[in-house]
């Protein structure tokens, strides 16, 4: 980055005394020498140099396998300086000697190298190379795993076909949901978006680039073009960042391996697009200062007013984004404000200097985008790793950043004092309503309000004497403790309990289990005063009535005192001058997970459709408000926020759409485009159409040969048999003659019996009509009846299942018509006539009569209901003998088909609840048992417990997401905390490494379910077989549920 090529020297200078000052405060050394030569042996690793001072081995790993995951370690430094307009001789203390060793580490990482700029790599480009690598070489190798893996693409381009105008998502190629949060961010700032589409490399190096950093910068920034460019026009709903990500991996090459934290590989973005417009910028402008839009854009400064022992001093600085400590404050204004005061304030504005220290920031010049990073990592020192803090942080939609800025003062300062008198006067009546609230000098305390009230209720109550049959307790055991209560009589057995002659010793071996449990004499039933006068109590009722009043008096003026000094401080900034610097919210980072893994994505606020978008990866997805404080504030789950993107709502140029300048339209899809990236556009949309169509070709061949296949089985069917034209549903056909054909046999043969026995006239066509009314009614019968889980008689017959469901009647008649001309049911002379009659009746119906598509769609539901129940049956069947891994399908596939069915009514399938418990049920089991094998530590239980997670648990997670639903929301959050877990443990490195490759694809937030297993296939069982068993495992079921209740 080049802005002010005179403070190269003196940042590199201020750098290292920073880490010197840093390395002081972590390990207490003084010694300035031995500080120096810590820092040379460490070639400026921070961490490095704390292990050789402290004799520890705390070395960062050196790893010699590319990681497929991205850490999450957020830099603390205190700001990004990119320039600097200080006299050298000007105390600067950027250094804050409260924060931790990982702001330490953070400062290391710095560019700490800026002088080879023109010609060398920095430290930090090369560590960004090697996670890069990582990225790279994890896409690669996803490509020879065998199991599911999360990104794989739908082979059907139709999957993948951008619907209308919809935001383009980017695909995840190998842990780069960061760089896909952060790019569709900045392409959602239309300005950005429009400087970067319309970019031109200068003319004087697109033959030859002239250094190394121009051959970095020029082949990343037509890359970037080009994906912008997709972005705005392609088909696809999601496009491939590979050839971006490539190129800045390519930039760089390092034989060391040291993780970075996202924060980093943004600054870093942006000082590569800052490098690149800078040459163009100095090319359009030769002899004058150029003006970089990348500076202009994203970049602001502050002027730092301070005192170091007595003697003060300013300082103006330039920064990017801005960093806030999260730990410690509830909103961001309060995040702010420590961020802008450092030190012992209180001399800045005194005559007394003394020798106190300390600085306040005063931003001078805001940038149209101003970015914040929240620090939510900081360094385990015992522990020697980073951890995340959950911690809930709020943030307002709209941001007046009147009170930081420099015009402004005197005004904030007058305004902070009377706030911090206010909360100093707010904090001694908090005090006072404590006392009143919780009254008491013991561990328990109560309010003084409820503890008179409690008072005046004993005053008041009359002694109750309990009578000797009422203080029987029949119930309780012998020796128990409730008895005999004389109390109300002359007090004898008092007397008889307390008699000389009886020792205790003695009486405690005699069995008596009524006088022993004889309360004291004159014991009330209830607490209440022995002896008090009329007098006394009017006089006390009096003054506890009176006291309660007063209390109750004081604590709502207490209480009203306090909300009104709470309501003042909230308003203190809210008058018009102090709202004139708005800044809205445009986008949301948020990381899920822990410090050393997660998953990132972004909310992103759309101003032309009012409403908020989130950006997955490839899933780009309506979103609201809500939804973006439940994942963002934190608190809530492992999801919080590290990055918000706030722009000047004065400044609608930044969300303004381009028009067109003749005709006044809004430019859009490729109209937006300059001519070379038009054509790259189109011609990927033509490779697109291209592969649709051979998909659609290819699918057209597969149908025409299915429908020859299907074609060819009709022919030999009609040649084998001479069946009715209808022919009856698989689950009508029974393959035994022993099972589900005799049953019918009877069912027909006593519905026939019960018609002739009824008719008068015996003619087939009556006796048909007769008897199909007879089995409707008993059919009918079992429809009324309530469905219960252990015997449901949707599954006997589906004229059941299809009077639930208020089938048309047609669609009823037509079924039992059916059943009636069944040829398995010609078993005497009359049923064969009757047979004959019903398969008469069938050909003689027209298709008008019945709709033959509707027929069988309801056929088909209810084949799929008997599917759903065959899955649900084997699959809780396997879950009771704990075989929970060949369970998991049965299970998923029994919720998936049943999801289907109860969509169109609530009585198509079973209960939605009872099978997503059994589904989460089985997942989390899974889990514990995957979790088990890993802390085994034994390879192969560690790779059978990964490959349960990564085979069968991870794939199914989207389908628990996807719903939204509270307990499958919780049980993830369960299953990712325990593996999360296991990184603050010791372990070996091998399993350290597997664990860093699992974690991303178990955190990922995704709910596109981009690949899965085969359903499993669906055993034929006969109607009273499919009835017994799953009546048996639904009773088993609910006697288990209840037990463990």
């Amino acid at each position: 980055m080049t802005v002010e090529q005179n403070v190269l020297q003196q940042h590199s200078q201020k750098h290292q005394q920073t880490l010197i000052n840093q390395l002081k405060e972590v390990t207490g050394t003084t010694d300035i020498q031995l500080l120096q030569q810590a820092l040379q042996v460490s070639n400026g690793d921070l961490a490095e140099a704390v292990a050789f001072l402290t004799e520890k081995n705390a070395k960062v790993p050196q790893q010699d396998e590319p990681t497929y995951y991205q850490t999450s370690q957020v830099a603390n430094d205190r700001y990004i300086s990119v320039g600097s307009q200080a006299d050298t001789n000007v105390i600067d203390l950027t250094g804050d000697d409260k924060d931790d060793l990982q702001r330490a580490i953070a400062l290391s990482l710095e560019e700490s190298s800026r002088a080879f700029r023109e010609t060398g790599i920095t430290d930090e480009e090369q560590a960004i190379s090697r996670f890069l690598e990582a990225s790279i070489a994890e896409n690669k190798a996803s490509l020879k795993r065998t199991h599911t893996e999360v990104w794989s693409d739908s082979p059907d381009p139709h999957d993948r076909k951008r619907m209308d105008n919809c935001p383009v998502g980017l695909k995840n190629v190998g842990n780069t949901c960061w760089f896909s949060a952060v790019i569709q961010s900045l392409f959602n700032l239309l300005e950005f978006q429009r400087l970067v589409l319309h970019y031109s490399p200068p003319a004087r190096v697109q033959d030859l680039p002239r250094n190394q950093k121009e051959h970095r910068n020029l082949p990343f920034m037509q890359e970037l073009r080009n994906l912008f460019s997709l972005m705005v026009g392609s088909k696809r709903k999601y496009v491939d960042p590979s050839r971006a990500v490539d190129i800045l991996k390519d930039a760089f090459k390092s034989s060391e391996s040291q993780q970075q934290d996202v924060s980093e590989f943004t600054h870093k973005l942006l000082d590569w697009l800052e490098d690149a417009f800078q040459m163009k910028a100095e090319e359009d402008r030769e002899g004058e200062k150029p003006k970089n839009p990348m500076v202009e854009l994203f970049y602001g400064r502050f002027l730092a007013v301070g005192v170091l022992e007595g003697k003060k001093f300013e300082n103006t600085e330039m920064f990017g984004q801005y960093p806030l400590q999260v730990n410690g404050f509830k909103d961001l204004h309060e995040c702010l404000e420590a961020a802008m005061i450092e030190g012992e304030i209180e001399s800045l504005h005194s005559a007394d200097n003394s020798a106190r220290s300390g600085q306040e920031h005063w931003f001078t010049e805001l940038p149209p985008v101003l970015t914040f990073e929240l620090s939510r990592f900081e360094f385990n020192q015992a522990l020697g790793r980073p951890e995340k803090i959950h911690n809930k942080l709020e943030f307002p939609s709209m941001l007046y950043m009147d009170r930081y800025m420099d015009r402004n003062r005197d005004v904030t300062r007058i305004k902070r004092e009377e706030i911090r008198r206010l909360k100093e006067h707010l904090t001694l009546l908090q005090q006072r309503l404590e006392r009143y609230l919780s009254y008491g000098s013991g561990p328990k305390r109560f309010p003084l309000a409820d503890v008179l009230q409690y008072a005046m209720e004993f005053a008041s109550s009359k002694p109750v004497c309990t009578s000797p049959v009422e203080d029987i307790d029949t119930s309780a055991p012998p020796g128990g403790t409730t008895g005999w209560d004389s109390s109300c009589r002359s007090g004898s057995a008092a007397a008889l309990s307390l008699a000389p002659g009886s020792a205790p010793q003695q009486r405690a071996q005699v069995h008596k289990p009524f006088t022993q449990s004889r309360l004291p004499p004159d014991l009330p039933m209830h607490p209440a005063p022995r002896h008090v006068t009329d007098e006394e109590l009017r006089v006390l009722e009096g003054c506890l009535h009176r006291w309660r009043s007063e209390v109750e008096n004081d604590t709502r003026d207490l209480q009203g005192s306090i909300s009104r000094i709470h309501r003042t401080i909230e308003l203190m900034y809210s008058d018009k001058s102090m709202m004139q610097v708005p800044y809205r919210l445009h986008a949301v980072l948020v990381h899920e997970g822990q410090a050393n893994a997660g998953h990132y994505w972004a909310y992103i606020y759309d101003p032309h459709q009012r409403r908020w978008m989130k950006y997955n990866d490839v899933s780009v997805t309506k979103s609201t408000w809500e939804e973006l404080v439940r994942d963002s504030f934190g608190g809530y789950r492992n999801a919080s926020a590290y990055c918000l993107m706030y722009i000047n709502d004065k400044k609608p140029f930044l969300i303004e759409e381009e028009f067109d300048k003749e005709t006044g339209q809004v430019l859009s899809g490729l109209d937006k485009l300059p001519a070379d990236l038009r054509r790259f556009v189109q011609e990927d949309n033509k490779l697109f159409d291209k592969e649709m169509e051979e998909w659609d070709a290819l699918q057209a061949r597969k149908a025409q040969q299915e429908k020859l296949a299907l074609a060819a089985a009709a022919v030999a069917a009609a040649a084998a048999s001479t069946a009715a034209a209808a022919a009856d549903p698989d689950y009508m056909e029974q393959p035994s003659p022993t099972t589900d054909s005799k049953q019918l046999q009877q069912n027909m043969e006593r519905a026939i019996s019960q018609a002739a026995a009824a008719q008068e006239d015996t003619s087939p066509e009556t006796l048909l009509n007769a008897a199909i009314k007879v089995e409707y009614g008993r059919l009918m019968h079992f429809a009324e009846e309530d469905v219960a889980s252990d015997n449901d008689y949707r599954l006997q017959h589906a004229v059941v299942y299809f009077i639930l469901n208020q089938a048309p009647k047609k669609i009823l008649e037509r079924t039992l018509l059916t059943q009636f001309a069944d040829r398995n049911l010609a078993f005497d002379e009359r049923c064969k006539s009757i047979m004959n009659v019903a398969r008469a009746k069938l050909d003689l119906i027209k298709p008008e009569e019945v709709n033959i598509e509707e027929y069988e769609m309801w056929h088909q539901d209810y084949r799929t209901f008997r599917d759903t129940t065959t899955l649900l049956m084997i699959g809780l069947e396997l879950f009771q003998k704990s075989n929970y891994v060949e369970a998991l399908m049965y299970l998923i596939y029994s919720y998936q088909y049943n999801n289907e069915l109860v969509a169109k009514g609530p009585n198509r399938g079973h209960d939605e609840a009872f099978l997503s418990h059994f589904r989460r049920e089985c997942l989390l089991k899974l889990n514990e048992q995957a979790a088990g094998m890993f802390e085994a530590g034994e390879d192969p239980q560690v790779t059978n417990g990964l490959g349960i997670m990564n085979e069968l648990v991870v794939p199914c997670l989207p389908l628990l997401l996807v719903q939204d639903a509270e307990k499958d929301l919780l049980a993830v959050e369960d299953m990712r905390n325990r593996w999360c877990s296991y990184l603050g443990q010791e372990m070996e490195p091998n399993l350290q490494e597997k664990l860093t490759d699992f974690l991303p694809k178990l955190l990922d937030c995704s709910t596109e379910i981009k690949g899965f297993h085969e359903p499993p296939k669906v055993p034929t069982y006969s109607t009273l077989e499919l009835c017994e068993r799953f009546s048996q495992i639904m009773a088993t079921v609910a006697k288990a549920l209840t037990e463990g209740r």
